[in-house]
């Protein structure tokens, strides 16, 4: 015996979250997107000397997230 094929209402569902769930990444980036703003405003306000350090540090810290999910991806 094989697989059981899916139902018509879980195939629903799935159609629907898939619908839905490009939506839920856009409100997440939006959130995400003002809390950048409202973070560097903030660190603008601070003055020059802090916001090197931060910049420096923001870009550190993305070189290692692109290191890691490289060597991540080869795993």
């Amino acid at each position: 015996m094989g697989p059981t094929p899916p139902s018509s209402t879980s195939l629903a569902a799935e159609a629907l979250l898939g619908l839905l769930l490009p939506f839920w990444q856009i409100v997440i980036g939006a959130f995400v997107l003002l809390a950048v703003i409202a973070s560097v405003r903030k660190l603008a306000q601070r003055g020059l000397s802090r916001m090197n350090r931060a910049l420096l540090l923001t870009a550190g810290a993305i070189v290692a997230l692109a290191l890691t999910g490289v060597l991540l991806q080869g795993a």
